[in-house]
């Protein structure tokens, strides 16, 4: 259910605003939609996992977060990591 640490790496690389960061909120924002993705899978084959649902729920409430805050900070940025992950709002 959780991510290698290759991948983990590979993500920070490809979304790091500056050399080293893993802090950046496209990060954040990058890992947990992975993780997301992939308890998502999880569910499709263990529907009464309701412990592990809460977890998805609170990531996706965390991630909702971190993208309000790009929002608020820089709408160019908030729009190119949306499009760059996927996601639709």
């Amino acid at each position: 259910m959780s991510i290698t640490p290759e991948r983990k790496a590979a993500l920070i690389k490809e979304y790091a605003t500056k050399e080293g960061d893993s802090g950046s909120p496209e990060v954040q924002v990058a890992i947990l939609s992975e993780r997301i993705a992939n308890l998502t899978g999880h569910f499709k084959s263990h529907k009464k996992d309701n412990h592990s649902r809460r977890g998805l729920l609170k990531m996706v409430s965390q991630r909702r977060r971190l993208l309000d805050y790009v929002r608020g900070k820089n709408e160019e940025r908030y729009k190119s990591l949306i499009e760059r992950l996927g996601l639709r709002r």
